[in-house]
C-alpha cells in the first residue's frame, strides 16, 4: 500500500519500488484522508491538501490538492488487492485494484445529519444502531480471537441495516434532474455498497473507522490551529516527510531521537520488509 518517508534527503518516496509496495500490501486495512491546511505567507496563502496514508505501522503523507493528478501521485496506484478503508469521496473509487471499506464513522456522521433534516423519520437511526450494533459486535468477536463476526450476531443487525436502507429509500424520492432530495445519495450509497460498508464484519483484520488517519494527521490540525499556515509548499513536503519518518518509526516501537540521529548520519531506520505469505 504506503510507504513511511525517509527524510535523509529532503523527499519522500511513494511505494514506487517493490519492496515498499510489499510493506504495504501485507498489511490490510490501511487507512486514508486528505486534510485542508494554508500554504504559503499572509494573503499569498492558498489552501493545500495534506493526504496521509496509514496503518497501525506505516505513516505517509503527501501535499497537494483533491484532483485525481495528486491522488495517482500518491500511493493508490500501487494499491492492486489491498484493502483501503476510507470516506465516500469519488476519487477512491478510480483506481480499480482497490479494496474498499467505507469509513463507518463518516456514515455514522452523515447519518446523524440525515435524524436532524428528517427528525420524523425511523430509518437514520435503525441504520445508526445497526451499524453500531455491527462495530461492537466486531470489537468483541476480535477481543475474542475470531476471524469475523458469528452469523447468529451478524445476521438481524446486517437485516435490520438493511431494511432501515430500503424503508428510507421509500421515504425520500428519487427526483428527476441531477440534484436529488437530501440524503438520497446516502442511501443509494447504503444500498449499492453493502458489500463496501460491511466488509469488516466477514474479516476482523479490516477496521471499520479511519480513525487511524485522523489520529495520524493530528498534528497537521494542531499546526494549523497555532499558525494558521505554513510558510511554503517545499517546507511542507519537508516537514511531513520528516513527519512520517518518525510517526512509523515510533509505530514500531523504536525511539524517536534515535531513528532522527540515524538519518542525520546516513543510516536511517527502516521498517523490516515482511515475508511473503
Amino acid at each position: 500500500m504506503w510507504r513511511a518517508g525517509c527524510p535523509a534527503n529532503g523527499h519522500v518516496r511513494f511505494g514506487r519500488r517493490p519492496e515498499e509496495t510489499h510493506q504495504w500490501k501485507h498489511r490490510q486495512g490501511a487507512s486514508g484522508r486528505p486534510h485542508p491546511i494554508r500554504v504559503g505567507p499572509g494573503p499569498k496563502s492558498r489552501k493545500r491538501y495534506l493526504l496521509v496514508a496509514c496503518t497501525s505501522l506505516l505513516t505517509c503523507y503527501f501535499l497537494g490538492d483533491r484532483s485525481m493528478k495528486t491522488f495517482g501521485a500518491f500511493v493508490f496506484p500501487d494499491m492492486d488487492g489491498v484493502v483501503v478503508v476510507h470516506d465516500r469521496y469519488q476519487n477512491y473509487d478510480k483506481f480499480p485494484g482497490v479494496i474498499h471499506q467505507l469509513c463507518c464513522q463518516h456514515l455514522l456522521r452523515d447519518l446523524a445529519d440525515a435524524a436532524e433534516t428528517y427528525p420524523g423519520a425511523h430509518w437514520p437511526v435503525q441504520i445508526r444502531e445497526a451499524l453500531q450494533g455491527l462495530i461492537h459486535a466486531a470489537n468483541t468477536a476480535r477481543a475474542q480471537g475470531l476471524p469475523a463476526i458469528p452469523g447468529d450476531i451478524a445476521a438481524p443487525l446486517i437485516r435490520a441495516f438493511r431494511h432501515g436502507v430500503i424503508l428510507g429509500l421509500g421515504q425520500v424520492k428519487k427526483i428527476d434532474g441531477r440534484k436529488q432530495n437530501p440524503c438520497r445519495d446516502l442511501l443509494e450509497c447504503l444500498r449499492d455498497r453493502q458489500g463496501d460498508v460491511l466488509r469488516f464484519t466477514t474479516d476482523l483484520q479490516i477496521p471499520p473507522t479511519s480513525n487511524q488517519a485522523e489520529r495520524d494527521v493530528r498534528p497537521a490540525k494542531i499546526q494549523q490551529k497555532i499558525s494558521g499556515r505554513l510558510r511554503s509548499g517545499q517546507t511542507t513536503r519537508h516537514r511531513y516527510a520528516i513527519r512520517g519518518y518518525i510517526s512509523t518509526a515510533a509505530k514500531h516501537g523504536e525511539n524517536v531521537l534515535t531513528a532522527i540521529r540515524g538519518a542525520l548520519a546516513g543510516n536511517p531506520w527502516m521498517p523490516p520488509v515482511p515475508d511473503p505469505p
